[in-house]
């Protein structure tokens, strides 16, 4: 086998995260590749080959699985966001059932409850966030404004009909383009690094209807391609078209707060280096369980928020008795978990290491009427040492590649009764699992919450106690 064939084969299985496995009796090995389901049969090249192993490039579908719809969105199979849209939502949760299943199987010591996964509330329209690239559709092609394409670090798909958005999203989305693209600005190219126009970030809260939308460009400043004068005067027209329009539409939801970020930044990503309102305010607000959360542009929040109760109410029936104990909730984020668990405990202590998170915690317990939480900002693994108190109860809940092993052993040696660890990638738990059953814990049950349909992610939550000793 080299690299640069073209195969054919179906796919057997697919396993965590959207690795599908074709056997190729030809050659007598296993090919992994990527953005299929179980049943289809593929076309695809081989591109990498390594230690035994072998990965390939999905090419082509020949012949649909017998389990296949067609998607609800145009822009399914091209758009890299979502990639089981292809499927029932039943034989989604089937498939991430037995993935996850399978995972924790290997990773567990001794018997434990599996409890399958949660579906989410809502199937479609569920993002309550979602941020759009400017680019082009193919290389000198006109101004897109949308997702990467499947497989592409260059190429954008415009996703005027996305599904897992709401009308508004789309609204937001075609007038921010349309404005865009009669400024005769040029979006800001990843490799040269030189033009205007490089994200859109749209926020909705699905209880209140708030939006909020942040337009993040290069600065006035920065290399535009154009001169600097005419780009001046360019900036300032788009700015006011794109307000007076933005302004004028009608929405389900209500308009809260226009922004402009900029962002010199060599990196793709969305960064804060100077944000102006340009209308409203610079944050908007959501309610969960019955709380409610003041949330800026830039605040960690889960992307589904009905998905996120059915989330957070696990944990809140996972983590148990909380009477009269302290409960430390480390990577707290805006403090979503330590005040759903504040009313019922003695006292939540949240650490969380973007200060601007923790700023909005203290200010939504303030909101929730809230006197027993209280939150520091910092890395886990040197503000534990700094608490200056015992927790009787943890919850874990950390960035995808789940706990720096230094502060996983600091937050082991409390040797508290109960652990609750959730995790946004369910391989960060198996590994972890390992030192955690290490110290003296026993995994007692465990829980998928589905807060990303049509796609391969999957939240996991696990609950530990301490053997007796």
């Amino acid at each position: 086998m080299k690299k640069g064939q073209v195969y054919e084969g179906i796919i057997e299985s697919v396993e965590f995260p959207n690795k599908g496995r074709i056997y190729l009796p030809e050659e007598d090995r296993w090919v992994v590749v990527k953005n299929g389901v179980p049943g289809q049969k593929v076309r695809f090249s081989v591109n990498k080959i390594r230690k035994g192993k072998a990965e390939g490039r999905l090419l082509e579908v020949l012949e649909p699985s017998a389990s296949e719809i067609p998607s609800a969105c145009p822009h399914f199979g091209q758009c890299g966001g979502c990639t089981y849209q292809n499927l029932p939502y039943e034989e989604q949760l089937a498939m991430k059932n037995e993935q996850v299943k399978k995972m924790m199987d290997e990773a567990v010591d001794g018997e434990y409850i599996w409890e399958g996964i949660k579906p989410s509330p809502v199937r479609t329209e569920y993002r309550n966030k979602m941020e759009f690239s400017f680019g082009d559709e193919y290389k000198d092609g006109p101004l897109a404004l949308g997702m990467h394409k499947r497989g592409s670090f260059h190429d954008i798909v415009n996703v005027t009909d996305c599904q897992i958005v709401d009308e508004d999203y789309r609204k937001i989305l075609a007038c921010t383009l349309e404005c865009a693209g009669e400024s005769g600005l040029p979006y800001y190219h990843r490799m040269r690094h030189v033009g205007y126009f490089r994200h859109l970030l749209v926020r909705k809260a699905v209880k209140t209807g708030e939006i909020l939308v942040d337009l993040v460009t290069a600065s006035d400043t920065a290399e535009l391609g154009v001169d600097p004068a005419e780009a001046m005067k360019k900036i300032q027209t788009f700015k006011a078209a794109w307000l007076e329009k933005m302004t004028a539409m009608n929405f389900d939801g209500t308009l809260v707060g226009i922004l402009h970020t900029k962002n010199d930044s060599l990196a793709d990503v969305v960064k804060d280096e100077g944000t102006e309102v340009l209308f409203g305010q610079d944050y908007f607000y959501e309610e969960l369980l019955g709380l409610k959360f003041k949330i800026t542009p830039f605040s960690f929040f889960q992307t589904n928020s009905l998905g996120a109760e059915v989330l957070y109410e696990t944990a809140r029936e996972y983590i148990g008795d909380t009477n009269e104990k302290v409960v430390f909730d480390l990577y707290s984020g805006t403090g979503t978990i330590a005040q759903i668990l504040a009313p019922v405990a003695k006292k939540v202590v949240g650490v969380e290491i973007v200060e601007e998170a923790v700023e909005a915690a203290k200010e939504n317990a303030k909101l929730n009427n809230l006197d027993n939480c209280t939150f520091w900002a910092g890395d886990v693994l040197k503000v534990i040492d700094e608490l200056g108190e015992v927790p009787d109860l943890i919850m874990l809940d950390p960035p995808r590649d789940g706990v720096n092993p230094k502060a996983l052993m600091k937050i082991l040696n409390f040797g508290v009764e109960r652990l609750v660890y959730i995790a946004c990638k369910p391989t960060s738990l198996a590994r972890d699992l390992e030192m955690i059953q290490g110290r003296g814990y026993k995994v007692e049950k465990i829980s998928g919450v589905d807060l990303f349909p049509g796609t391969y992610h999957v939240e996991t939550v696990c609950l530990l106690s301490r053997k007796a000793q």
